[in-house]
């Protein structure tokens, strides 16, 4: 019986978990080119035969027969790179890419570290000095790995092919980097993705559109209705674990005295 508690208990954890999840995708669903985030999650019977002996689980997560007690496990999370819907801005440094590929950008952290890390996120603009940058100040990189920048007195018109023209000749070319597999690519911040050990480098499918922005992939709708859905799930945990507590009072206190 007791059992049951730390089912149920692991249950409001996993919840818990969907719900900062789904959270932070409702904080970003204006937020241009984020892909919403999901979370998963495996039962006790689904990954029971290869559990019986592990006990690598995480501090206060259920354990597995042999170990601890049974219970639904946090799974890993997973991002949903499917295209935002585009907008019209008619600003010519908005850039939005229709297919898989992703701007790259030159990322300074506090530490002064500098690494690149990459964005669907093409809400750019030009510095007085001529240089392509990020909302947040960040360069953007041409196809030689170096800042993009420009004369910012000339008209610059950007074809989809990511070159800048100016004068009729090509001042520079932003870099587009697309992944073989997006499982080899990690959020970092807000709106940035970073690849980690095995990302593997292809030639991009996209196409650069100037005056256009890609927005977020993230439907407040959907969002809400699995909000509910958590919610719900949760509270009847709860009931579980109420219901269980009752029975052990009669069974402590009541038929304990007979």
């Amino acid at each position: 019986m007791v059992k049951g508690l730390y089912t149920a208990y692991s249950g409001m954890v996993n919840q818990e978990h969907r719900m900062d999840v789904l959270t932070n995708n409702l904080a970003n669903v204006n937020t241009n080119g984020y892909k919403k985030e999901g979370a998963t999650s495996q039962s006790f019977d689904a990954v029971l035969a290869y559990k019986i002996k592990d006990a690598s689980e995480g501090y206060n997560l259920a354990k597995r027969i042999g170990i601890n007690q049974p219970g639904v496990k946090i799974g890993e999370g997973y991002t949903d790179f499917e295209q935002g819907a585009i907008k019209t801005t008619g600003n010519t440094f908005d850039l939005a890419l229709t297919d898989s590929g992703f701007f790259a950008v030159e990322f300074t952290d506090k530490s002064g570290n500098t690494s690149v890390k990459y964005t669907r996120d093409g809400d750019f603009t030009l510095t007085q000095d001529g240089e392509l940058v990020t909302r947040d100040g960040d360069p953007v990189l041409n196809t030689n790995g170096q800042a993009v920048k420009i004369n910012p007195n000339l008209d610059t018109q950007i074809n989809v092919s990511g070159q800048l023209i100016q004068n009729g000749r090509v001042a520079d070319t932003i870099q587009v980097t697309d992944f073989a597999d997006y499982n080899y690519l990690e959020h970092y911040g807000e709106n940035y993705f970073q690849p980690i050990e095995g990302a593997e480098e292809t030639d991009p499918k996209a196409q650069v559109y100037s005056g256009y922005l890609e927005t977020s992939n993230v439907s407040a709708v959907t969002e809400m209705v699995n909000m509910i859905s958590v919610q719900r799930a949760y509270e009847s945990n709860q009931k579980i674990i109420t219901t269980i507590d009752s029975t052990l009072d009669i069974a402590a206190n009541q038929l304990g005295k007979l």
